[in-house]
């Protein structure tokens, strides 16, 4: 079946449903309205013959004496008034004789007995007992249509005449359902030729509709054909014409859809990639149209800017610079007059020195402004990676150093003890002087002997158990394993954890190795006893742990030493703990600072690459290799 075909059907099926619909309710507000207007004219018909019985009543018993104790007498006197009065059987035959729905009237007593009947066989019996005419005046579209083309059936219209307050003569006048019919038979007539009529009108414009509605389509075809000439996705000639216009149309669009989706699976896949890449990036780019408008923003740019990167894009630039800042002032005066910065240096209000660098596109042909390139670098920054790369380049020549000095030192250590045991045995029963020496020695030497043994096991490789999990239950173990020792030196311990799970591939136990290590040296760090807050909470694409003690600090003299392997300022410490947490962290890309001053103590700042989806998935590999295979950490 051709689509006209089917458009001619489907827009003449939903006129037909519209125009009948609509048609129903007319039919049915019809009907009520008959019924109701039925209700109308017999009601006053009842109240006419109410009347005609009220006064046929009062000439009747107008000389009569009535025993007031005798009510049988009273109803026979009525009776006998009722049906000897003329007027009132002129009244009840000309209503009954000239009425289009009326098909009786009744006239009966206070103990239901006719009284006076257009039936004459009706009278001196019990009045037939019909439904009430308002139930069919209150009844459903539904039960209306069913009652008034079903069976036919009689309802009486009753109006009472009173004596002290309770009923003594009845008029019933009974509508027949048949007569009802036939009086709401011409306007049924009417509805069903107008409903014919506009059924007609809808099949002569649901044609007229389907050749206005198909014949854009040629054209929307002949463009196609135009659109695709050039990529070869025109159709064969042969089954062009043989395809229906609708049809070919829409084997076009579907090719242009195919085109258009490749397209699109290209741009997501260059899109993710260059938002990784602008994420990553710690330098600040911002991209301009010749308009001034941002089109391309890097993460690191709000850092700089201190706008959310969402609201950046689409602005102007001098919407975005903000001339109450140097930076934002210098960048607009160089936007408004056109000017290209190379690498200027400028200080913030802050003292934070960035490196500006603002370039103008230009088509080489016509001179034409193009857009705008803005990068910001961040010296400090810069200088801090730095830094970084010469602390491990340092840790990496220890490691080196020290993995081949403590296997050399061992081998003779081990000899030593070996000979002190033997000299020790000869020396059995010598004087005590001498075995006090020798005892002396023997424990230099075991401690030697656990310094390079803890040596070895710095330089020794290091096999990562990687495993996705939340960093709240890791740092909750960690703070639970510390909280004993942290009471018995009065250190009240505040933890913050946030409300979501914080999920990273990493080693738990090393992870908690290194938190337990920062977590104990600020508990050392206060002798009288203080408060220790441990915050974890997410910053981007990491996961931040802040623990943060209320010591004296550390001084700036020696704040860059305190990560070297053997550097400690305790008596009897190490000084390994802090270099076995900075590469802890190195072997999950992670990284360690810390901030101090006399004023507010010391926090250390243990950053952990999350595992968040937007952010990829950074594969974390087994370090098998020592600090020395991996300089650039």
């Amino acid at each position: 079946m051709r689509l006209k075909t089917k458009l001619v059907l489907a827009i003449t099926a939903l006129v037909f449903l519209i125009a009948g619909l609509l048609s129903l309710v007319y039919v049915v507000q019809l009907l009520h309205s008959a019924v109701q207007q039925s209700y109308d004219t017999n009601r006053m018909v009842a109240n006419q013959v109410q009347f005609a019985v009220r006064n046929a009543l009062e000439t009747g018993l107008q000389d009569r004496k009535v025993d007031p104790n005798n009510p049988a007498e009273l109803r026979n006197l009525a009776g006998e008034a009722v049906r000897n009065n003329s007027a009132l059987q002129a009244v009840v035959e000309s209503v009954n004789r000239y009425s289009l729905t009326v098909y009786d009237i009744d006239i009966g007593d206070s103990q239901s007995i006719t009284l006076l009947s257009t039936n004459p066989d009706n009278e001196d019996k019990p009045l037939p007992v019909r439904p009430n005419y308002q139930q069919l005046r209150d009844a459903s579209a539904y039960q209306l249509l069913r009652t008034v083309y079903g069976q036919p059936r009689v309802y009486d219209v009753v109006v009472p005449l009173d004596r002290n307050g309770e009923p003594f003569v009845t008029v019933h006048v009974g509508v027949r359902t048949t007569l009802l019919r036939a009086f709401y038979a011409p306007w049924l007539s009417g509805a069903l030729t107008l409903m014919g009529l506009v059924l007609g009108a809808a099949l002569v414009a649901s044609f007229l509709l389907s050749n206005l509605a198909l014949r854009p389509m040629e054209q929307i075809s002949r463009q196609l054909d135009l659109l695709s000439a050039p990529s070869g996705m025109v159709l064969e000639e042969g089954k062009t014409l043989n395809q229906d216009t609708a049809l070919r149309v829409s084997t076009k669009i579907r090719q242009f859809g195919q085109r258009m989706r490749n397209v699109e699976e290209v741009f997501s896949a260059l899109k993710e990639n260059l938002d990784q890449i602008l994420g990553n990036l710690q330098d600040g780019i911002l991209l301009f149209t010749g308009d001034g408008r941002a089109v391309l923003v890097s993460e690191a740019a709000r850092r700089f800017l201190l706008i959310e990167q969402d609201t950046i894009l689409g602005l102007h630039a001098r919407d975005i610079f903000n001339r109450s800042t140097v930076l934002g002032r210098t960048l607009r005066e160089a936007f408004d007059a056109g000017i290209t910065l190379i690498q200027e240096e400028i200080l913030t209000e802050t003292g934070r020195r960035i490196q500006v660098s603002l370039d103008f596109i230009h088509d080489d042909e016509t001179q034409q402004g193009l857009g705008a390139l803005l990068t910001l670098h961040d010296l400090e920054s810069a200088e801090a990676i730095e830094s970084e790369l010469e602390l491990s380049r340092r840790m990496a020549a220890i490691g080196r150093l020290t993995s081949g000095v403590g296997h050399e030192v061992k081998n003779p250590i081990n000899a030593i003890v070996v000979h002190i045991e033997l000299l020790k045995s000869k020396l059995s029963g010598a004087s005590a002087p001498a075995m006090r020496h020798l005892e002396v020695i023997e424990a230099e030497i075991h401690r030697l002997d656990r310094v390079v043994q803890m040596l070895v096991d710095f330089s020794r490789p290091v096999e990562l158990q990687l495993r996705e999990q939340d960093l709240r239950t890791v740092i909750g173990d960690v703070l639970a394993l510390a909280a004993a020792e942290l009471s018995t030196r009065n250190v009240t311990l505040e933890s913050e954890m946030p409300l979501k799970p914080l999920l990273a591939s990493f080693d738990a136990d090393l992870l908690k190795q290194a938190a337990l290590n920062v977590i104990q040296n600020g508990a050392q760090a206060m002798p009288e006893g203080g408060t220790l807050r441990v915050v974890l909470e997410e910053e981007r694409k990491f996961a931040l742990l802040r623990i943060a003690d209320q010591g004296p600090g550390i001084p700036d003299d020696i704040r860059e030493k305190i990560f070297d392997l053997y550097f400690t300022t305790k008596s009897g410490g190490s000084g390994i703990g802090l270099a076995m947490t900075y590469r802890i962290l190195q072997l999950h890309y992670g990284s360690i600072e810390v901030q101090s001053s006399p004023e507010r103590g010391t926090e250390f700042l243990l950053r952990i690459p999350l595992a968040a989806a937007e952010w990829g998935r950074r594969l974390l590999q087994p370090a098998s290799a020592l600090l020395g295979e991996r300089p650039s950490e």
